[in-house]
């Protein structure tokens, strides 16, 4: 499990720190600039990566998270590794979006439950809800299974909730990472109403410690 705060370890085919060239010196503006964008963190919203195995596909969520203000993602995999991410289109994110692996789905559910959240899935099933009929101003995480499966049964029966994304086509679901992207888009539509990015949602000694670990990155 990764600690809060610590950098994503390198994976396949990413750069060491190691490797890494040395830091530049912070300049004020960068440092307005890392305060702005963790001000706008949404803490108590996040996705869980259940078993995704496309490396394209985990890029892209991670790239999604950030731009939508998620701070963490949960990983849960239990019958396939973590994908290798290739440096150059998943570092950057990862850098600034943690990750925090569970190795049962025991584990998954009481971290989130510690922090109060609703639990959805996605699903094509007869239970599933209409994406906007959620409300994601509530704590949320929300399950994104894998390619070909979907969300595992077991973890479907432990969720609060099944939702969908209303399509009007002949293709009846989306790319896994588009599903992220669409999800964290409606998410984000809501939070924004209600002001939920107008302040910083995390405590002034969350809010410094987490700037002083950017810093050093």
């Amino acid at each position: 499990m990764t600690l809060p705060h610590e950098p994503p370890a390198p994976l396949a085919g990413e750069e060491s720190p190691e490797d890494a060239a040395p830091p530049r010196p912070v300049t004020p503006r960068r440092r307005a600039r890392l305060f702005q964008v963790l001000s706008q963190r949404q803490p108590d919203l996040t996705l869980v990566l259940a078993n995704i195995h496309d490396p394209h596909n985990v890029s892209a969520i991670y790239r999604s998270c950030d731009a939508f203000g998620v701070s963490r993602v949960h990983l849960y995999y239990t019958d396939t590794p973590f994908p290798a991410l290739g440096r150059k289109s998943s570092a950057s994110a990862r850098k600034w979006v943690e990750s925090e692996r569970h190795r049962d789905k025991e584990a998954l559910f009481a971290a989130l439950r510690d922090q109060g959240m609703q639990v959805l899935a996605t699903s094509c099933s007869p239970e599933a809800r209409p994406l906007r009929e959620w409300d994601f101003l509530r704590p949320t995480a929300v399950i994104l299974g894998n390619e070909h499966e979907g969300v595992d049964e077991a973890l479907l029966a432990r969720a609060d909730g099944r939702l969908y994304i209303p399509m009007h086509g002949m293709i009846q679901s989306l790319n896994v990472s588009v599903a992220a992207a669409v999800i964290l888009a409606e998410a984000a539509r809501q939070r924004e109403a209600a002001g939920y990015y107008a302040a910083p949602r995390m405590g002034a000694e969350e809010l410094d410690a987490t700037l002083a670990d950017w810093l050093q990155r």
